[in-house]
């Protein structure tokens, strides 16, 4: 059920390898594939670039440990939680819409699992700024895409202990910005936000720790140089279907 790590150590550039016939450039477009489909058979995703990638941003260090220990840790136990049940062969977001009923194990590392594979594909080694479409959006939701970035980095600073920071569009459509605690997303049932995932950020500790110590507020301005508005406007192009 868990595919091979095969971009460990490895750039975008270098995808030349050939896995079960298809390239690993084809793998990665899978991998960025956001919508829940991907997610029916509950596999391993690949980190879409190297360790290395985001420096200085996130320094290597940190992200192999948090995705190869923390990350990998979320699957293995979100998967042990439902295997023989049958919410092993049901997709992820039917999962969350009933978060509240499918126990603590499932709640929390469905959510670990689901969240940081948003989380490697929304940022980006280069960062373009986001499309015309996407800023004039943000602009009419929130004044301006600094405005934005200010209300959004706010909401990931007063996010009290663990959790997460996110844009998400609701139900009727409409961009928004809040915080949940621990693993839980927008598309749970026990979220007080709820609507479509558009960017996230994760701020338990072990993301930054290593570099920033306790310089949550650092880390967050760090963020906005290694998002990957390409990835967020095709969520938003998605989610407004």
């Amino acid at each position: 059920m868990e595919r091979r790590h095969f971009l460990k150590n490895l750039g975008i550039g270098a995808a030349a390898t050939l896995i079960a016939g298809k390239s690993v450039a084809n793998e990665i477009n899978k991998s960025l594939d956001y919508t829940m489909e991907n997610f029916n058979t509950h596999e391993f995703q690949p980190l879409p670039y190297a360790y290395d990638a985001l420096e200085p941003y996130i320094d290597a260090r940190t992200m192999e440990l948090h995705y190869d220990k923390h990350y990998r840790a979320y699957f293995n136990n979100f998967i042990n939680a439902i295997k023989g049940t049958p919410l092993d062969n049901e997709a992820i977001d039917k999962i969350f819409a009933k978060a509240s009923g499918v126990g603590d194990a499932v709640r929390n590392n469905g959510g670990g699992f689901y969240n940081h594979f948003l989380f490697w594909n929304n940022m980006a080694p280069k960062s373009a700024g986001p499309s015309s479409e996407l800023n004039a959006a943000l602009a009419k939701a929130f004044g301006s895409l600094d405005k934005f970035k200010e209300t959004f980095s706010n909401a990931a600073k007063t996010r009290f202990g663990s959790g997460w920071a996110w844009l998400y569009l609701t139900p009727d459509k409409k961009l928004a910005i809040g915080s949940t605690p621990n693993q839980d997303n927008t598309l749970m049932d026990v979220s007080p936000i709820k609507g479509t995932p558009l960017l996230c950020l994760d701020v338990w500790e072990h993301a930054y720790y290593l570099k920033y110590q306790n310089r949550r507020p650092e880390y967050i301005d760090a963020f906005w140089n290694i998002v990957s508005w390409e990835e967020v406007g095709k969520r938003y192009q998605q989610a407004l279907k």
